[in-house]
Formats: C-alpha cells, sequence, structure tokens
C-alpha cells in the first residue's frame, strides 16, 4: 500500500514504522473474513483493512474526526487477522500507532475520559485488592452488570516452600492476585511438581498492557521498565526464564524489546526480558514426563477456549490441548470458531459492553456444544468474561492440572 506521509511525520519513529507496516498491506481483504466486529457489525471501517485506511489517511495529514476515533476504538487488538494476513501485516503494532496519533488530535467526551482513566489508574493500583474485596462482600446487592465483573471470592490454597536448584520468576499480575489468586498458586505448585521453584519479584506489577492499550503509552512503558529493574538482579543470577500464566500479560512482556527499542536506558535489557519470557503452556513439553506419574486426571469433558493473546499475539496453538490430553485429560476446543475472540479483551468489554457481550455468548455457544464439564482458558480476562455468562465453571487450565495433582 502506498504512503507519502505528510511532513509532521516523515522524520518521526512512528510515522517510518507505520509506513513500512502499510506498505506490506496489498488490499486483499482476507483479514475480514476473521475480524470479530466486522462479522457483528458488517462495516467495512469496522475491519482490519477500514481501519487501517483510516490510519493511512491520518498519516497522510487527513484529520481525524470522532467517527476515526470510534472505529479504532472497536477493534478488539485480537490480532486475529494477523494470523491470517498472507503479506504479514504488523496490525496490532499500528493500530497502537494510530490510535495514539488520532487520541491526540480527537478530544474524548467528559464521560468517556473519566471512564478509561478509572480503569488505567485503577486496575494496576494496590487499591484495586481491597476494592474489589469490598465489592464481593456486597456482591449480591450489586447491579446485574457490574457482579459480572466481580467474581466471587476465591481462595488461593498453599504456597510451596520447598526449594529447588531450577528457578524461574513469575509475574503476579495486577489483577489477578485480587481476582483468581488460585491461579499464581496453582501455578507454583504444578512446577514445584516438575522440579522448578518459582520466584517472585516483589517491585515488578502490572505488565503495562492496561494503560499502554488505552493510549496512556508512557504510563505503560514506565510500567514496563520498573519490571525490567525488578527481574533484572534475578536475570543476573541465572533464572531460567519469566513465566507468564496470563497470556495477556504474556503477550505484552514479549514485546517489551520492541517498545522500547528506540530507549538508550533500557533497549537491551528489555529485549533480554522479552527473550526470556515463556507463557506456562511453552513448558508443558518438559512438564509431561515429570508429572505423568503424579495425575489422576478425573475433570470429565473440558471446553478449552486459547485466549486471542496466546494464539494469535503469540502465535501459540495447540500445546494446551496436546500437553494436557497425553496427562490423561479429556480436553478439546471449539469445533467452530475457536480463532474468534471471545469479546473480553483487556477492558473492552467495559468499554464497549454490548459487542463484547455478543461476542461472549457466541463464543460459549460453541464451547457448550460438547457439554463440557468445565470450560478451561488461559487468562483472566477471558475467564471472568465467559463466567458471567454461564453456570458450567470456567478455570484457567494450570488449576485442572493443580487439582489433578493433588488428587493422585
Amino acid at each position: 500500500m502506498q504512503t507519502k506521509l505528510a511532513p509532521q511525520f516523515q522524520n518521526t519513529a512512528d510515522g517510518q514504522q507505520a509506513e513500512a507496516i502499510l506498505r506490506k498491506c496489498v488490499h486483499c481483504g482476507f483479514c475480514t473474513a476473521t475480524c470479530p466486529t466486522y462479522q457483528l457489525l458488517g462495516d467495512e471501517l469496522d475491519g482490519p483493512r477500514g481501519r487501517i485506511y483510516l490510519i493511512k489517511q491520518v498519516l497522510e495529514g487527513e484529520m481525524p474526526t470522532r467517527k476515526t476515533q470510534l472505529h479504532l476504538d472497536r477493534c478488539l487488538t485480537c490480532r486475529n487477522c494477523e494470523t491470517t494476513c498472507p503479506s504479514g501485516v504488523d496490525y496490532g503494532h499500528l493500530i497502537d500507532i494510530g490510535r495514539k496519533l488520532v487520541d491526540e488530535r480527537v478530544p474524548r467526551p467528559a464521560r468517556e475520559t473519566a471512564v478509561r482513566w478509572a480503569l488505567k489508574e485503577g486496575l494496576p493500583s494496590t487499591l484495586f485488592a481491597p476494592a474489589l474485596k469490598l465489592g464481593q462482600a456486597v456482591r449480591g446487592l450489586l447491579p446485574a452488570a457490574l457482579q459480572a465483573k466481580v467474581p466471587a471470592r476465591q481462595s488461593a490454597g498453599n504456597w510451596p516452600v520447598r526449594s529447588h536448584p531450577r528457578k524461574m520468576l513469575m509475574l503476579e499480575g495486577c489483577v489477578q492476585p485480587a481476582m483468581m489468586p488460585n491461579i499464581n498458586s496453582a501455578t507454583a505448585r504444578v512446577l514445584d511438581a516438575a522440579g522448578i521453584e518459582v520466584v517472585l519479584a516483589a517491585k515488578a506489577g502490572c505488565c503495562g498492557a492496561v494503560k499502554f492499550h488505552l493510549n496512556d503509552q508512557d504510563g505503560g512503558k514506565a510500567e514496563m521498565r520498573r519490571n525490567i529493574d525488578a527481574w533484572w538482579p534475578y536475570v543476573g543470577s541465572g533464572v531460567e526464564a519469566i513465566v507468564m500464566n496470563a497470556s495477556g500479560c504474556g503477550v505484552t512482556v514479549k514485546e517489551y524489546g520492541h517498545i522500547l527499542k528506540d530507549d538508550p536506558a533500557y533497549a537491551d535489557k528489555a529485549a533480554r526480558i522479552s527473550a526470556l519470557t515463556r507463557d506456562l503452556s511453552e513448558l508443558l513439553p518438559e512438564l509431561v514426563e515429570p508429572l505423568r506419574g503424579q495425575v489422576a486426571a478425573g475433570a470429565g469433558k473440558i471446553a478449552f477456549h486459547p485466549p486471542c493473546t496466546l494464539q494469535h499475539g503469540q502465535q501459540l496453538r495447540g500445546g494446551v490441548e496436546k500437553y494436557l490430553g497425553e496427562l490423561g485429560f479429556d480436553i478439546k476446543v471449539a469445533s467452530c470458531e475457536a480463532h474468534l475472540c471471545c469479546g473480553s479483551a483487556g477492558t473492552y468489554s467495559v468499554l464497549n459492553p454490548e459487542i463484547a457481550y455478543q461476542l461472549r455468548d457466541r463464543k460459549l455457544a460453541h464451547l457448550a456444544e460438547g457439554a463440557p464439564a468445565t470450560i478451561a482458558s488461559a487468562n483472566v480476562g477471558c475467564i471472568v468474561h465467559l463466567q458471567s455468562g454461564t453456570a458450567t465453571p470456567v478455570r484457567h487450565w494450570v488449576e485442572l492440572l493443580d487439582e489433578a495433582l493433588s488428587n493422585s
């Protein structure tokens, strides 16, 4: 796609990166076939190709409008289009640039600005845990829409105390320790059973995705630098990997090297951190043998929903089903539309609830076809979002593996 950058973008990092991405696009439209919002809304501007044109127009000097902003906002950033694209268009990074440029030029309504500020400042805050605890205490009195965002209180169980020569860092996350603390402790127990010690860096926090994708890119980068500083002493002492059990955090940390590539103080460190980062499912191939004799899989049929951040963002597909299957679990993805987003998409389900709940219900209908006893996923946001629409338990797959170990 030929692009002639306006003078104000010609010598900028964003402009040059966007132009390189745009030149790969050949207008084929294959991306529209797998775009969730295009499938629901049927509007060219609510598909990747249309959004690419909108961003191109801004880069060529056309003034964006509120309508431009809304079409970019409605993108889930699921990156399904990247999996589909035959030309390798890096759409995820392009939409980040486009949103940044549009938000600099189009003011948002006051209420929308306030909601976005509350999300980006509240979710990573230390105040989130006590606020959630209060919400859980009065959950039955909350409106249905708010109840859906406040899961019932969960016990974390015991943290393993054994030490092992093999050590891996783990990011606890921002909302996950408060909303679903058992995911982190289950991860530590499963790795402990395989002879791997989980190490936590006390000063690490939110991966930076919440602020970055709400277009506070400077705030997101500050959180990324804080995590790098927290992890760096452990990297020097020889930890094998940085384990992510929330695929949304995993895809972000794997992109620290890209996001901070122009930061002279952090570029090399960020690239090293990204290279060390592993989604928890990437460890499964080496966990099968040490765990095989310790597992008593009895969870019944499991329908697995692979989050977009796992299958499209990280390009990791099939591993959870394959290796849990080898450990005796009856686990399968939906036979139809397993590639589509569930509608959670970070803060998307709060900002665009109508689209988000349509996608949730569509996803749950496909997952229910095999009458599963449990729905499993790999990202806390997807789990909470899906659970709000079904009575079938929705859990992280590592929790099921942890239970199978404790029952053996």
